[in-house]
This record gives structure tokens, sequence and C-alpha cells, in this order.
């Protein structure tokens, strides 16, 4: 028969060091402390129902235990990927029983993001009328994956991905409940911190495979990358992580930061990333952004994309890098961008004037004698180049939709427009 130090041993060191209070929760303190949300709610004893949005291995499940007993709670535990309407009938059968009996259920619902909607709306009369204390646990964005009648029933309380201090604390409790300082050098110790990305079950696990491999001698860096596997980048190309990086791209390159651009484009490669998605979103922001402040820039984007179609990864990923570069050092401007959505504008508003008789082509002996073409003037045959003629339907003012800021390339074009805009004024005097 094993002693209990032995069944203490034998069970997982992430169960040996989960906390038994709210108070030895590392890295939610904005949410726990006394003066915080979710402390007041334990304070004055009002409990409604609430949303834990954070990245994995910040501490939602324990949270959520921890809350119900102290509330006094019965703590119902449910997985939205492996439960569907069957299990949420019991629940629900089970929970009116007890509040029927005085006992009040706290229903916990980890990945509440993956039931459907018609799954969620289920939850509704048993949260309103008192039944169930809804807790959901999710990594993506309510705002997109929870109906807005659950959210509007729930508080949503957002956790941080812990930092290093915190990953400190529950290193310094695993080597107390271990009974010895793991064998790290300083370095090796200082590696180790950083690879769990926040995630503080990700990072017990590390520790435990360092505990595990019982090395005698501190190890170093090369040592411990060799006894465990580098954490996959937190990122998911299908949910709100792709929105957020590429977001984050963009706003760099606008800011002209090369350094950052470069930064996030990797993050999305290695997260995974389909590198056409880059190149087009990139592409874009070469004729939205930069525009004719560089006109040389929308080149380079097809000329990146070429180039990546012909390399493929590895090898052309450098070209998606130098045109991140390229783009972020470029001078900006949204003349053009702006100048099309007022067009596009005034264009809704005037859809059915036409345009001008005599820009209009005079193809039969008929539409001649109607006035078509009458009077159009050839530019490229006219003394300046320039005949200054209306093209706008009669109905309209000319209108300037294209106001080029004077920064790039776009300098020369206002000095072109300028020109022009006085030409045409001097031609309209002469004909009075």
């Amino acid at each position: 028969m094993s002693t209990l130090f032995e069944q203490q041993q034998d069970r997982p060191l992430a169960d040996r060091l989960r906390p038994s209070s709210l108070e030895e929760v590392v890295g939610q303190e904005h949410l726990l402390a006394d003066d915080a949300p979710l402390g007041r709610m334990m304070k004055t004893g009002k409990v409604s129902s609430f949303i834990l949005w954070g990245p994995p291995g910040c501490g939602k499940t324990t949270i959520a235990k921890l809350f119900a007993n102290v509330a006094g709670l019965y703590y119902e535990p449910l997985s939205a990927v492996f439960s569907g309407v069957a299990d949420l009938r019991r629940i629900f059968d089970n929970a009116k029983n007890r509040k029927q009996l005085g006992k009040k259920t706290l229903l916990f619902v980890d990945e509440i993001h993956r039931f459907n909607r018609s799954q969620q709306d289920s939850f509704l009369p048993y949260v309103e009328d008192g039944t169930v204390i809804l807790v959901g646990a999710t990594t993506e964005n309510p705002s997109f994956e929870l109906n807005s009648a659950l959210l509007s029933r729930c508080k949503v309380f957002v956790l941080k991905a812990l930092k290093k201090e915190g990953l400190e604390r529950i290193l310094q409790k695993a080597e107390s409940v271990l009974g010895h300082p793991l064998p790290l050098t300083f370095e090796s110790k200082e590696y180790l911190l950083s690879l769990p990305d926040g995630d503080g079950r990700y990072f017990i696990n590390l520790i435990e495979a360092i505990e595990q491999y019982g090395a005698d001698e501190p190890m170093t860096i090369a040592q411990v990358s060799k006894i465990i596997s580098q954490r996959l980048p937190l990122y998911d190309k299908d949910r709100e992580g792709h929105y957020n990086l590429i977001s984050a791209l963009h706003k760099s390159l606008r800011g002209s930061d090369p350094d950052a651009g470069l930064y996030w484009l990797a993050r999305m490669m290695q997260g995974g990333e389909d590198p056409k998605y880059i190149l087009r979103r990139l592409a874009r922001f070469s004729v939205e952004d930069v525009g004719l402040a560089d006109p040389n820039a929308v080149t380079q984007a097809i000329s990146a994309w070429n180039t990546y179609e012909r390399l493929g990864s590895p090898e052309g990923d450098l070209a998606i890098a130098q045109l991140v570069v390229y783009l972020a050092t470029a001078p900006k401007s949204v003349g053009v961008y702006k100048a099309w959505k007022a067009a596009s504008k005034t264009a809704k508003e005037t859809g059915s004037l036409s345009p001008p008789m005599h820009i209009l082509n005079a193809p039969t002996k008929l539409m001649e004698e109607l006035g078509y073409n009458a009077g159009y003037e050839y530019d490229p045959d006219t003394v300046d180049g320039f005949s200054g003629q209306e093209y706008f339907p009669d109905q309209m003012h000319h209108c300037t939709f294209y106001k080029p800021p004077e920064r790039g390339f776009e300098r020369e074009i206002n000095k072109r427009l300028t020109y022009w805009n006085n030409l045409r004024k001097q031609k309209k005097c002469q004909k009075k």
C-alpha cells in the first residue's frame, strides 16, 4: 500500500499546484482583488452570471471552481466540445431540483463559444430565473462568438496572459512542492520563463518535463531545448488572432515602422497564416495607404506576390519581408482613396445625368446632326496639350474629388493639377 506522500508524488504537478483559494490565483488581481469586479461580487454576495474571456492557461477554470466554493454554489462543469442538448437538459433538470432544495448551481461551461446559437439560446430562461449562475470560459472575443441575448445577461471579465512575475511565482511554488530548485543555470531559467507565452498551464508542463528528466547538474539552454518542445505561437488563423495580427501589421506600416511590421509579419507566418492572404492585404495597402505618394508601391506589391508564387516558402518569405519594409518606409497618402469614395457618393446621387454632348462619339450621321461630339477638342492636338473643356454633366458644377497631399510623388501631381486649373480658368475667361 502506498503512503500519502507517495500518492501526492503520483499526482500531476498541475494538480498539486492548483490554487486552493482565490488569493492564490496568479496574474488576475485586476479581477480578484477586494476592490475589483469579482472581488466585490464575492464581498457583497450579489452573484450574477459572467463570461471569463482570456488566453489559454490564465486560470479561467480554476477561478470558476474556487468562486463556486467561496459562494457556496454547487459546481457543475461542462465542456462545450463534448456536450450536447441532452447534457444540457440533464444539467438544467438537476439544477431545478437543487433550487427547490435551496441550493444554487454554478454552471461552468468551458469553451462556451463552441456552442451554436440555438444551444446558447437554451441557457437564457435558466439564467433569467436564477436556476443556474452561468460562468462561461472562452478564448475568443465574446462580441463575435456569443449571442447578444446571452451577452446582455452576463458580465464579461477579461483575463490577462501571465507576465514574467506571475510565472516566477508559479516556479517558486513548484520548487517548494518538489522540495528542491529546478536544475537550471540562470540563463536557462530565463529561457524557460520566455517559452510559455503567458500560458501558466503550459509552463507547469515544462517544469514537470525538466523535473522528470532528473538532471544531476544545472542544465544549459541547449539541454533544456532538447527535452521540451517549443510552444507553437498563440494564433488561430480562422478567429480573432487572425484579425488582430493583420490589423497590427497594417497599422505598423501606416505608422512607418518597418521593425514592428516585420515582427507582426513573422508572428503571422510562424502561426501558419497563408502567405497569399498577407500578400493580398499588402497589395491593397499599397493602393489604399500609399497610393500615388509612391506609384511604385503597387508594382512592388505585385512583384513580391509573383516572386513568392515562383519560389514558395521559405525562399519566397523574404520577398514578403522586403515588401513590408518598402511599404513601411514609403510616403503615405489616402488622396485617391478619399477621391474614390467622394466620387462614388456623387455618382449615386447623380446617376441619371448624361455626359455632355461634346464628349459623346458620333458614329452615325443622325448622331452628328443631333450635336454628338460637336465642339470636342482633342487635347494632345492643342497648343498646351490641354483644352480646358468640361467633362462633367451639364447639370453639374466641376467637382474636385482628388486633393493630393504635399508629399512623395503627389507633390509633382499637385504641380500638374495647379497648372491645369490655372489654364482652365484662363481659357474660360478667353471664351467669355
